[in-house]
């Protein structure tokens, strides 16, 4: 079978968003683009990393991991590879090269950044800490190596609640995202759990954007409707729906799940790009808003990282920076590790 086959066979369910849909005739187009991208990581012994975000071509085309940002941090640490090309926004790709300084760490986004992560400065969380002595600083995957450098833990979606829960201090600044932070709060109390959590006003543009009577009046037309959701929604998102988690963790549900119901899934639309190929079986409902920074990359700049790149592509972090920033995201694995025993 052809690589242009193979892509149509993989790609004709997406129906997702701007990414779809996928003719053979499209398929035929990109194929010598996905030929030449698998030769040339060869050639480099170049790994990609694509984040579920990202086009289902680039996915299902180039990509050797894909995931949530908490795993491909955790493949970034273990790839052999002499270049990551990091097919997402550019704090994920500084958690690549943190977490593998002798590696090059190239970044194919021409718009990489995130309405989440540029919301927060070092400069602002060295504020907040003269604020708030005896905080611990916990910050969300989703912001600056400068950031996180400044942070005594990171997290990410999938292991948030559990890390929060098990950091001995109970006084915690969560940052920047305030919409997770409010879930965090919710969750703890949850758990019986006492904590006084403060929280940055940073927040996920696609995320923020689902409309919870929306929901309720999709629940009432569809009857047996499942509502799955990502942490970075609002309060009453997360208390109308079925069922939360990152990612991967939605994945995961909807993979084990044998209701045969429908799902309207609360979170940016790639994800439900890669349920239409993975779950070709499985019904959605309802609206989906798409990330324009992880839309932005693109097979014609995986293939021009791989073979120009330019200096901006290339992640630069300085020593300082690098040694914070790791410290702060192995309290992290630490911390999930922990949790797991």
């Amino acid at each position: 079978m052809s690589t242009a086959e193979k892509l149509y066979e993989k790609l004709k369910n997406v129906e997702s968003g701007t990414s779809g849909p996928y003719s053979l005739e499209r398929c035929r187009q990109m194929a010598p683009r996905v030929d030449e991208i698998k030769r040339l990581k060869q050639e480099k012994n170049a790994v990609i990393l694509a984040h579920s975000y990202v086009h289902p071509e680039i996915i299902y085309g180039v990509s050797d991991f894909v995931g949530d940002s908490y795993q491909l941090s955790k493949d970034a640490k273990a790839t052999t590879a002499d270049v990551i090309v990091f097919v997402a926004v550019r704090f994920m790709a500084e958690t690549a090269k943190v977490l593998n300084p002798d590696k090059e760490v190239r970044i194919p986004s021409r718009l990489s950044g995130c309405s989440l992560a540029d919301s927060i400065t070092a400069e602002d969380v060295r504020r907040l800490k003269a604020e708030h002595p005896g905080f611990t600083f916990v910050c969300y995957i989703n912001t600056s190596a400068e950031v996180k450098a400044e942070c005594d833990v990171c997290v990410t979606s999938s292991n948030v609640y559990d890390i929060v829960q098990r950091i001995p201090s109970d006084q915690i600044y969560f940052l920047p995202d305030k919409l997770m932070g409010e879930n965090v709060q919710d969750e703890m109390k949850r758990r019986g759990v006492a904590k006084d959590i403060r929280l940055y006003d940073g927040t996920c543009y696609v995320h923020a954007e689902y409309d919870a009577e929306r929901v309720r009046r999709l629940q009432a037309q569809h009857p047996g409707l499942k509502v799955l959701s990502h942490p970075e929604c609002t309060r009453d998102i997360i208390e109308q729906s079925d069922f939360v988690a990152s990612t991967s963790g939605l994945m995961d549900y909807m993979q084990a799940d044998q209701t045969g119901s429908a799902y309207l899934l609360l979170t940016e639309c790639g994800l439900a790009g890669r349920a239409q190929v993975d779950m070709p079986g499985k019904t959605f409902i309802g609206p989906c808003f798409e990330c324009k920074y992880m839309k932005s990359n693109s097979l014609d700049d995986v293939r021009r990282v791989l073979v120009h790149p330019e200096p901006e592509d290339i992640i630069e972090i300085s020593p300082d920076v690098r040694a914070g920033a790791l410290r702060c995201i192995d309290n992290m694995f630490t911390y999930a590790e922990m949790v797991r025993d």
